[in-house]
């Protein structure tokens, strides 16, 4: 009998989903995998995957805008879409089910037999229920528990490979010269300036079967520090699930956070000195009654700012993560909350913005306060600039992960600030971590 070759269309964002296709799709002689649809991050459709990758095929395979994905299922004669990327509502995702079986097709998602990576080393992963949730400060402070007992750690960061993908399958971050090595966005720099800091490597990529064969060779535990909400792509020793009590209820209802919830050994509800006791209550009654076996502990995020004094009294331009800002849904972050600590006062940004970062606050306009620091190439990067400088204030507040003032020029004093996990969690953590013998 004639073998029937189902025909898959993979929708993602620039990381999942080409993970998925590694590890799985590549390996289905019942699967060809015909397009992917690229959403969430600008500028990353109009590229292809490289035939070099796929073993079998003679030519990329191309990369399309989500929106055509109706249309594609009918072109290329698909069977299966499978959903691979994260931070969606679980409407959203329900809804995007629907339009694929309305246009003739299968619906899909892979599990985490399928597309987990095994490590010979200990695994740490941090995941969280949303974006923005602390997972990079609680990777560091899990990574200092763990240097403080003598351990090599190594991280390895979720996926974003959002340029040339032959030449972005594993890369190495050791100091901020590698930066311009690997032309990296600002998002990418947000996530891996903090590790570089702490003097710790780190990896991504997005083959992470390479990813970690090189990470073993320096590491005696491997901490796996996710993006958005999503899930590991390495099989953890041990899972942790941050959560965010500014966005109590979003731990039941985001995909696939809710599936981090579930799978979790420890739960850390974040934020905890600044969120509403009753919201940080309904979180954690949440995450109770979705796994009652996993330990939960309520963290301190503790504000670290550079320059705490240029803040009384001064026009604050506030700056923040941009992911977190965007599709993350939060309306302020870690600038907002120094410059209410501090005393400053906070100008208006939204009607100084230019070009594409203009067309985020439009798109987003829970916007209001804080400049998304959008910067997913050299032309954003400038426009970023351009809207910073154009702010009529007295002090920039820096609230994302990044060191902007190493990408651009800003004509004003330069606040930074960050968030480390509180000590009294990071106590627990350890606790835990001795407990099962990984420390």
């Amino acid at each position: 009998m004639k073998r029937v070759i189902k025909r898959v269309i993979i929708s993602g964002a620039g990381g999942r989903d080409f993970h998925n296709y590694l590890v799985y799709f590549r390996r289905q002689p019942d699967f060809e995998v015909v397009a992917f649809t690229a959403a969430q991050i600008p500028g990353i459709e109009k590229r292809h995957f490289p035939k070099q990758l796929t073993r079998t095929r003679r030519k990329d395979i191309l990369i399309y805008p989500e929106h055509m994905l109706p249309a594609l299922i009918k072109k290329l004669h698909a069977d299966y879409v499978y959903l691979a990327y994260s931070d969606l509502s679980h409407q959203f995702v329900a809804q995007f089910a629907s339009r694929v079986l309305a246009a003739g097709a299968n619906f899909g998602l892979l599990g985490t037999n399928d597309t987990y990576i095994v490590s010979k080393k200990p695994v740490i992963a941090v995941c969280a229920v949303r974006t923005g949730s602390g997972k990079s400060q609680t990777s560091r402070a899990i990574a200092e528990i763990f240097r403080k007992h003598g351990k090599k750690v190594v991280g390895v960061r979720h996926a974003m490979p959002y340029g040339n993908l032959m030449e972005e399958r594993c890369q190495r971050f050791a100091s901020s010269k590698d930066f311009a090595k690997f032309k990296t966005t600002i998002e990418e720099e947000e996530e891996y300036q903090p590790w570089i800091d702490h003097g710790f490597v780190v990896y991504s990529g997005f083959d992470y079967a390479e990813i970690v064969r090189q990470a073993e060779k320096e590491a005696d535990v491997i901490v796996f520090d996710g993006g958005n909400n999503d899930i590991p792509f390495i099989k953890p020793d041990v899972h942790i699930t941050v959560a965010d009590p500014h966005r109590p209820g979003h731990e039941t209802t985001y995909y696939p956070g809710f599936v981090n919830v579930l799978l979790a050994d420890v739960i850390v509800i974040n934020k905890v000195d600044s969120a509403k006791r009753a919201d940080v209550d309904l979180v954690e009654k949440n995450v109770r009654a979705a796994n009652p076996t996993a330990k939960i502990i309520r963290a301190r995020s503790d504000l670290v700012v550079d320059h705490p004094e240029w803040i009384a009294g001064k026009r604050c331009a506030l700056v923040g993560d941009g992911p977190t800002l965007s599709h993350g849904g939060m309306s302020f972050g870690a600038a907002t909350v120094a410059v209410r600590l501090y005393g400053g006062k906070i100008v208006p940004v939204r009607a100084f913005a230019v070009g594409s970062i203009k067309k985020t606050f439009e798109k987003f306009p829970h916007l209001q306060h804080e400049i998304p620091a959008m910067g997913y190439g050299k032309k954003q990067i400038k426009e970023l600039e351009q809207t910073i400088n154009r702010v009529p204030c007295d002090v920039v507040i820096d609230g994302s992960p990044a060191n902007l003032s190493r990408m651009m020029k800003i004509n004003k004093p330069f606040v930074t600030v960050d968030y480390e996990l509180g000590k009294d969690a990071m106590k627990e953590l350890e606790k835990i971590l001795k407990k099962r013998g990984i420390v």
